[in-house]
Parts: C-alpha cells; structure tokens; sequence
C-alpha cells in the first residue's frame, strides 16, 4: 500500500496536517480557490525555491505563509516586491490577503527543492546522472537518513522513455511513523518533459505531534533568538497589513 499512494496524504493526521486550514461553506469554491493561489505563486516565484505554501482562512482574511530557501527574492529591497505580490493576490482572490514569508532552514533535506533542483539543472544541460548523484549526496550528508530519486522520460535524448532509481540510506514506505517527504517536479527539455520523484526520509516521530502547518516555526524562532542577536539569512516575516518583517538567527 505505502508503494501505491502519495506518501503526504497517506500520513496526514499521523506524521503530517494539512496546507491548508480552514472551514465553512462553499467548499469547492475554496477548493479551487487554493488551487489558483498555489498556481500562480509557483510561476510568480520560480526562482525563490519554494517548498509549501500554507493557506489558512477566517471570515474576510486570507493569510498566506510562503515557506521558501530564498525568502530574499520574495521580500526584495525594502519590502517593496512582498507588498506588490499582495495586491497581485488580492486581483486573483478579490479578498484581503495577508502574507507571511519564513526561511527553510535546511532546503537540502525538503523534497520539493531537491525535486526543482534537478529539474532546473537538467534544463540547463546537465547530466541528469550528475545532477542526481550531486542531490543525494548533499542530502546524505546534511543529515538525512535515506533518499530516493526516480527520472522517467526520453533520457540522455534516447528514442525510447524509460525511468531509473537512485537509492542511499532507507525510505520506508511502509511505516507510517517515518517522516517521509516526497514531491513531483518536471524538467522541460527539447525532447520532451522529464519526471522526477523525490522521498526523502527524516527519521521517525514518537509520540503525538503537533500537525499545525506551521508548528515547526515558533521553535526555530525562539532557538535563533536564543543562538545570536540579528544575522544573515534568519527567519523572515513580512506581514500583510503593515507587518514588519523580522531577522532572528
């Protein structure tokens, strides 16, 4: 079974909760609503190695937290692109939008940076063997304690698709306790897209745990505070309504 489906939703209220957080009427509505929300700020922010966008919703507000490796080329020079991005999103949604920004500490070990990793490298014309090995080795060594790479598509340029597996530590899909992250990438190449699946495996949860979307941010806070005074490249927060953005590392 745990081959079969996505490992996320196979673990939601075990080791994951949900991206989006919120309830009420108009459910497909909401629905697709999320889904144009996440779309854009994809495209919109390709080049800020985005890893989730988390929704959360009260009657009139809808609040957005962008967790991303480069939280810089969100906020740009003095806040001025965070607060055009609002009002982009508030065109789509015709709803207040407030918008909060936090760096990934550790993009070497979250699926979906890894995943857009290699996908951008091969449409640069990397090897895709290259690229691939390169992924799992940082990500070994930062810490993890498996990884598992699969490329499907016409690779090497070859008349005939076919996928490969690159495998180091363990993935176990099964056990519903392991911290597995996984995600979908593609690489658009002149002969065709290339698929690229990643798992990462983080350990295993003991105990209850907490599944807020963003349970993990408060701590990472208080132990930036703690470590040093003001910094490079800590957590960033940029609040929608006159927010202040904040560097704690």
């Amino acid at each position: 079974m745990g081959q079969k489906t996505n490992p996320i939703s196979n673990r939601i209220g075990i080791t994951r909760g949900w991206d989006s957080n919120w309830c009420g009427g108009n459910y497909a509505e909401k629905i697709a609503e999320d889904y144009e929300i996440r779309k854009y700020l994809v495209n919109r922010l390709a080049k800020a190695s985005l890893s989730k966008i988390v929704i959360e919703r009260t009657l009139k507000l809808i609040t957005v937290t962008i967790h991303a490796a480069r939280p810089g080329v969100i906020i740009g020079k003095g806040g001025a692109e965070v607060d055009k991005l609002k009002e982009e999103l508030k065109n789509v949604t015709k709803k207040d939008v407030q918008i909060n920004i936090f760096e990934v500490k550790k993009p070497e070990v979250d699926a979906h940076i890894v995943a857009d990793s290699i996908a951008r490298q091969i449409e640069g014309r990397v090897s895709y063997r290259r690229a691939i090995k390169m992924a799992v080795a940082t990500t070994m060594r930062v810490g993890a304690e498996g990884i598992k790479v699969q490329i499907s598509g016409r690779l090497g340029g070859a008349e005939m698709a076919r996928s490969e597996m690159f495998k180091e530590g363990r993935t176990p899909l099964h056990t519903f306790r392991a911290d597995i992250d996984y995600a979908l990438a593609e690489a658009h190449t002149k002969v065709g897209v290339l698929g690229i699946k990643v798992w990462i495996c983080n350990g295993e949860v003991y105990g209850k745990k907490d599944l807020s979307p963003n349970a993990g941010i408060a701590a990472n806070q208080a132990q930036g505070g703690q470590n040093s005074r003001g910094g490079r490249g800590g957590e960033r927060r940029r609040g929608g309504r006159g927010g202040r953005r904040e560097n704690n590392k």
